[in-house]
């Protein structure tokens, strides 16, 4: 098959299904092409050696990528971030028919609804069906997440057809999890267009490495619970800055470790300070090659959405690194990210948006020996490799592109 992906992200952006997963792609017998924006994610500057232009294109480990412009932003304000997806949109759909090879099916990261328009006018201009991969369902994301001004909440309903079109139109779904397959259907969509392909992980970020060792000393004789990714508003991250100060005291032995960037980064570390934590540590992002030494260095690793019905139907990709990484999973996420940790019998599921459930869990692990903490954490490894590898994913998606097919 000659497959299309369409993106607006792709490497050297931290992107979960950019050239490993075209790589793969490849391995398993498939000729794979890129139409891609100019990387700018996640901090909405151009990446050094990018500058803006028409067309650009490059070749990364064989695979043929192209590049059309868009405007670059990641901005904690919904006006900005909607332009960075209508502009890539927009610049994909004039442009992305021209300069792509007529392709046999394509492959749409549904990271927001803007990239649907792309799919479709490739799709129909030059007669290739078109998959989305959904990733977050909209409207609820862009409401749930505050990214739409008050003043624009009026263009909901028009984002709730807009998505109902794609449905129809698409040849194939893929969803994250159960819950989304079962909303899709409730909306109408044919069940046997949606197939349930969980999220893989970067799993390079898994692989053993050294530490840094200014790290390695902040980490030494310590209890480590690791958070390792985004820090925005939906992963309501006050609750460990709550729980941290319950644990201050009477487990003293006990450190949060939050790593990574986001939107909400400054206002934790300035709350954590006038709060007086000196068990709240905050490291920088990492690039995914390095973070592996991080997670394995935890004793447990922290998963953490707001209460929102919405996140009780998505399984965040993080989870699916801390399976692989294999180590004590912490959960505090309702329904179908629960139900997983719970089926792989890999950590300890608590109420969201709680300090004093996650202070009781943490306290769980700390009272367990290391070798019920170490089957956790070989639960988890083994059930990432049988069921949630790119190896099983990229399997079940070409299944789907063949299935979607004329």
């Amino acid at each position: 098959m000659r497959i299309l992906i369409l993106s607006q992200y792709f490497d050297p952006e931290p992107f979960l299904k950019g050239l490993p997963f075209a790589k793969e792609l490849v391995r398993q017998g498939h000729e794979v092409e890129v139409l891609t924006g100019f990387p700018n994610y996640p901090g909405g500057k151009l990446y050094p050696g990018y500058r803006l232009r028409l067309i650009q294109r490059e070749e990364m480990d064989g695979i043929r990528v192209t590049r059309v412009p868009l405007y670059p932003s990641h901005d904690s304000g919904g006006l900005r971030r909607m332009a960075n997806y209508l502009s890539f949109a927009l610049t994909a759909s004039a442009l992305g028919p021209w300069v792509v090879r007529r392709p046999d099916v394509i492959y749409a990261y549904h990271g927001h609804a803007p990239i649907g328009l792309p799919a479709w006018i490739i799709g129909l201009l030059r007669g290739a069906p078109f998959v989305l991969d959904i990733q977050d369902l909209w409207p609820e994301s862009v409401t749930s997440s505050g990214m739409l001004p008050p003043t624009f909440q009026r263009l909901v309903p028009l984002l709730a057809a807009w998505c109902r079109f794609l449905y129809r139109r698409a040849a194939g779904i893929a969803v994250l999890s159960p819950g989304f397959k079962r909303t899709l259907v409730s909306r109408g969509v044919p069940d046997k267009k949606v197939a349930v392909i969980p999220n893989w992980c970067h799993e390079v970020q898994t692989r053993p490495g050294p530490m840094r060792p200014e790290e390695e000393a902040l980490l030494d004789g310590r209890f480590n619970v690791v958070m390792a990714g985004n820090m925005g508003k939906v992963q309501g991250l006050e609750v460990v800055l709550e729980a941290a100060r319950m644990l201050q005291a009477q487990e003293p032995q006990v450190q949060f470790v939050l790593v990574g960037g986001g939107v909400d980064r400054p206002h934790l570390e300035a709350r954590a300070a006038s709060m007086g934590l000196t068990n709240v540590v905050f490291l920088p992002r990492r690039p995914v090659e390095e973070v592996g030494a991080l997670l394995r260095r935890a004793d447990a690793l922290l998963l953490h959405l707001k209460d929102d019905p919405l996140f009780a139907i998505t399984i965040p990709s993080r989870l699916q690194a801390y399976l692989a990484v294999g180590r004590p999973i912490l959960c505090g996420v309702r329904g179908d990210g629960a139900a997983l940790v719970r089926e792989a019998g890999a950590g300890v599921c608590f109420e969201p948006e709680s300090p004093e459930a996650l202070a009781e869990s943490v306290t769980v692990l700390l009272r367990q020996s290391p070798e019920e903490r170490t089957v956790l954490a070989d639960k988890g490894r083994t059930y990432y490799g049988e069921h949630l590898s790119i190896q099983v994913g990229t399997r079940a998606m070409l299944a789907l592109f063949e299935q979607s097919r004329p």
